[in-house]
């Protein structure tokens, strides 16, 4: 026993000399091995060579304590460089350096071991090796746990600051910060799953990977909001990755705008017709904002009141009155051609043609059950709209 530890005390001095040497052999071998490492500006190169001559160090102090304690591998070796190195390293770069640090001490075990020494410290570089492997997952794991909360109350605030339309310089800043790239932006808004808002977040993020989307989400008590960015011409097809995560009942998509700056409106379109959606039980999911646009109209929302009026009565008045008294009189009619054309001594194919104008006009086919209700909403509070301006 006494010549053990004689001979560790022997080797232990040897390594203390050493040390210099091998960490600089060990920033000599990164160079030649790991072209990563080579790429590197000089500032992060100095640092990772201070991260492998902590690692020695550490490796020297722990075989000089017979092994008894535990090495603090965060602390000791992972603490020696800025919190900037952790975003410049990757987990599988940090194993290539411990590698090429323990080839560096192995390949000089005869000449830093002293004689009879050699298998004593040999098992001592494979036990503090799988010490600083754990110890790098366990650093590694804590930064991405840190990371990961910090960027869900990131994605929160930009949600909740999109809903009240708080938008500003500031809102693109944050959204950067996650990897928001995309231009083109769609809202949705339903229910929330039973899930817990972590593992629905979770779900909605893995979905956009694969769809290869940008995507904000949020868990606002009852309902969950989901911002689709990339969005090209159909809103739903871009929504449909996204559906299957929401909750029972409707799912309404908002339209499609420019930028994360116009969200806002999308999101208020969506979250409008999320409330609206009851009086059409029998809407697809997911569903257009812009298909609820009479029943979030007659549920008060100002801005579907104004599209209505100015999007689809307007074009009508101005088109002149037979038109409109075409419409009107066909809708009363239960959507019959024949009895509109009696009513108005004109023949059915002026009643066609008109018919047609107003499709033309306003992207309404009056013959379609739901065009023609909303035909028939934009009317009355175009009428409204004449009364309030005495008209």
């Amino acid at each position: 026993m006494k010549k053990d530890l004689d001979i560790r005390e022997q080797t232990t001095e040897r390594l203390e000399q050493a040390m210099g040497t091998l960490g600089t052999a060990a920033t000599a071998s990164m160079e030649e091995r790991l072209p990563w490492f080579r790429a590197m500006s000089a500032e992060y190169r100095s640092w990772v060579g201070l991260v492998a001559q902590a690692g020695i160090a550490g490796f020297v102090e722990w075989f000089k304590h017979e092994e008894k304690i535990r090495p603090a591998i965060a602390g000791e070796v992972f603490g020696t460089a800025p919190r900037e190195l952790m975003r410049a390293v990757r987990l599988q770069q940090t194993v290539e350096i411990v590698r090429v640090v323990i080839d560096v001490v192995e390949a000089q075990v005869n000449e830093l071991a002293a004689p009879g020494g050699e298998t004593q410290l040999r098992e001592a570089i494979l036990r503090y090796t799988r010490e600083v492997a754990f110890g790098a997952a366990q650093v590694y794991a804590r930064a991405a746990e840190t990371r990961g909360a910090w960027d869900a109350r990131l994605e929160a605030l930009i949600v909740d600051a999109l809903l009240r339309g708080e938008v500003d310089e500031s809102l693109h800043s944050w959204a950067a910060a996650l990897g928001w790239a995309s231009t083109s932006v769609a809202v949705m808004a339903g229910n929330t799953p039973e899930d817990e808002p972590e593992a629905i977040i979770d779900d909605i993020r893995i979905a956009s990977r694969r769809a290869r989307v940008d995507v904000l989400a949020g868990v606002q008590g009852s309902r969950l909001i989901v911002i689709v960015g990339g969005v090209e011409d159909d809103p739903l097809a871009a929504a449909k990755p996204f559906t299957s995560k929401f909750g029972p009942g409707a799912v309404v998509i908002g339209p499609r705008v420019d930028d994360l700056y116009a969200a806002t409106m999308s999101a208020r379109a969506a979250l409008a017709g999320l409330r609206a959606v009851a009086g059409w039980p029998d809407a697809p999911r997911p569903v257009l904002a812009s298909d609820l646009l009479a029943e979030r109209a007659l549920d008060g929302d100002p801005d579907a009141r104004a599209y209505l009026v100015e999007e689809v009565y307007e074009p009508l008045r101005a088109a002149g009155a037979p038109l409109l008294d075409t419409l009107t009189t066909y809708l009363e009619q239960g959507s019959s051609l024949e009895a509109t054309a009696r009513l108005l001594f004109v023949h059915p194919n002026t009643v066609r043609y008109r018919l047609r104008r107003v499709t033309e006009l306003t992207g309404y086919v009056p013959a379609d059950g739901r065009a023609a209700f909303t035909l028939r909403i934009a009317l009355v509070l175009g009428r409204f709209e004449g009364r309030s301006n005495g008209l």
